[in-house]
Formats: C-alpha cells, sequence, structure tokens
C-alpha cells in the first residue's frame, strides 16, 4: 500500500471557475500559496507534459520555487500533475523544510459540481518514494493538511470576489 494524502473541500463557486482557478495565471497569481506569501509565475503550460513553474516570496523574502508537470487535464472535470520543488531553472530539489520529503508527488483533483457549489477532491501520492520518504511523508499528513486549508481558503475568499 502506497502512503497517500486525501484533500476534499466545497467551493461555492461553479465547476468552471474552480477548475480555471487551479490553471490560469491571472487566478493562480491571487490565491496559490501559502497564506502571506507572494507568487510569481515564470511558466504556466496547461497542456499534457506541460510545466507550471513559480516561485512563492514570504513576507520576511524567503524564496522558495516549485513546478507541476501536468499528465492529464480534462477541463472542468479532472487535473493530474506532478508536483516537486524546484530551483529556479525548474530542476526538481529536496524540499527545504525536509531531506526525506518525496522529490515528486502525483496529484489527481477532481471537481465535481452540485447545486452551483463544486467540491474539489485532491489526492496526492508519491511518486517512486524510498521507505524514508513514505515514513516522512506520512508523518507530515497533518502539517499538508494545514497547509492546504490555509490555501483553499485563500481560494475560497478569491472565489467569492470574482464570482458575486
Amino acid at each position: 500500500m502506497s502512503a497517500k494524502i486525501e484533500i476534499t473541500r466545497t467551493f461555492d463557486a461553479p465547476r468552471d471557475l474552480v477548475f480555471k482557478a487551479f490553471t490560469e495565471k491571472e487566478h493562480l497569481l491571487n490565491w496559490w500559496g501559502p497564506k502571506g506569501w507572494t507568487i510569481d509565475v515564470t511558466k504556466l503550460e496547461l497542456r499534457p507534459d506541460g510545466v507550471f513553474h513559480y516561485s512563492q516570496k514570504s513576507q520576511d523574502g524567503h524564496v522558495m520555487w516549485g513546478k507541476f508537470v501536468y499528465n492529464e487535464i480534462e477541463p472542468p472535470e479532472k487535473l493530474v500533475y506532478t508536483n516537486s520543488f524546484s530551483d529556479e531553472e525548474g530542476n526538481i530539489v529536496r524540499a527545504p523544510f525536509n531531506a526525506n520529503w518525496p522529490l515528486e508527488i502525483q496529484n489527481i483533483l477532481t471537481f465535481i459540481e452540485n447545486d452551483g457549489k463544486t467540491t474539489l477532491t485532491m489526492i496526492g501520492v508519491p511518486v517512486s518514494p524510498t521507505e524514508e520518504e513514505i515514513k516522512t511523508f506520512e508523518e507530515s499528513q497533518e502539517m499538508v493538511q494545514k497547509g492546504f486549508e490555509g490555501t483553499f481558503d485563500q481560494l475560497a475568499d478569491y472565489l467569492l470576489k470574482v464570482h458575486n
């Protein structure tokens, strides 16, 4: 059995908009990343094998780079990508917070609309992890959940602004 994390959140916005919030630069700039950090998008190619490469900057000037490689795109129902930390050039690097964090995590996002609201389910699974990486990933579930809660709070606030 492989380690996985699953997060479900319902947003008060139509599915098309929620999907676009995850896939269009002008939306991502407004909510993606840890609370209080600013994001800069270097590249966004929404196609299979396309890359989303971005940097995030904390209020004290700390910069982190990240990268998605898109595997599957089915607007507005499903988005599958492999996520990693990266350097400025887009090379995969170890997570700045833990050297045993898996190098790559595949995320499967499904978007289901019901009565004008959208339920997002995100499942993250490490790609070819070592035993140590699986252990670290499993021990970090609460931290990851909390991190995404903050990020998804930002998305919920943003969607209220652009939807109403």
